[in-house]
């Protein structure tokens, strides 16, 4: 399998706009993908006049042009899960019903809502979800209990979940149960994580701002396409990124904490008895 001339496969594949590059890296491992038959290994590439197929259909990489790709922005309801299996119930695709080929750049959860991106393009997922780029997410979360400062101050300042300790974020106070964090990473349902080790359980959890895109006044359900000004600015931010996820971030390891003024106990060594001599005197 050639590996070093053509375009890699994956790239071929999200240019095509059936998948993002990390998808197709999955489709891959999966042995979902053959190129002229056969099955080819991550990191095989494409030349001129191969056959690629995906899931038994033939991929083109000049299906959908640079000026034809979709961008929207979604505000998701509760109770819709973001992949592109067709065979979840409530998948976001059928959600939303385009007409293209679209797939989400990152996630939220079932139980969450508000901002998502959805695109055709598989070269700018990478990019914006690449975590060394940290772009800005703005959430308003509910919590069960009373907020105060105390909370606020541990949340900016990092707390240790998934063997590691949270990036220091913006934290604000909007009501009595709610507040607004600004996130730069993107740790597996972090928010509702963070909250927990707090002893605060979160019962809404709202994603209002991606980067430079607001929510507005997108209603749960409803989507629009990103706007000319809005993809000028994203391009942007991520022009001096990288194509390829960033899966090897590096996270500040968890210390234990030794609790201060703990007594040490001290075990005191007794040196074995030496065996008795007879004194002898001196001539």
């Amino acid at each position: 399998m050639n590996t070093t001339g053509g375009i890699r496969l994956n790239k071929f594949i999200s240019d095509s706009g059936f998948c993002s590059r990390r998808e197709a890296d999955k489709l891959i491992e999966q042995k979902s993908v053959t190129i002229n038959g056969k099955q080819p290994e991550l990191g095989s590439r494409v030349e001129p006049g191969d056959v690629v197929i995906v899931d038994g259909k033939r991929i083109k990489s000049s299906a959908v042009n640079k000026t034809d790709r979709i961008y929207l922005a979604y505000n998701k309801p509760v109770g819709i899960t973001c992949t592109t299996e067709r065979s979840v119930q409530g998948n976001i695709i059928d959600a939303i019903g385009h007409k293209q080929r679209i797939f989400p750049i990152g996630r939220l959860d079932k139980p969450s809502e508000g901002l998502i991106f959805l695109t055709s393009d598989g070269d700018i997922v990478n990019k914006i979800l690449r975590a060394g780029n940290e772009h800005d997410k703005e959430y308003l979360v509910t919590v069960d209990k009373p907020i105060n400062e105390r909370f606020v101050e541990q949340m900016s300042k990092g707390v240790p979940i998934l063997d590691t300790i949270t990036k220091p974020c913006k934290v604000s106070i909007q009501s009595r149960f709610v507040f607004k964090i600004i996130l730069t990473q993107g740790l597996n349902r972090q928010i509702r994580r963070m909250c927990e080790y707090l002893g605060f359980e979160v019962t809404r959890l709202k994603r209002t701002r991606i980067m430079n895109v607001k929510l507005g006044n997108l209603k749960p359900g409803q989507w629009r396409n990103l706007t000319a000004a809005e993809m000028t600015e994203i391009n942007q931010a991520v022009a001096s990124s990288s194509k390829t996820a960033d899966n090897t971030t590096k996270y500040r390891p968890v210390k234990k904490q030794v609790a201060k003024n703990r007594p040490r106990k001290i075990i005191k060594k007794h040196a074995a008895p030496r065996p008795k001599t007879k004194k002898t005197k001196r001539r």
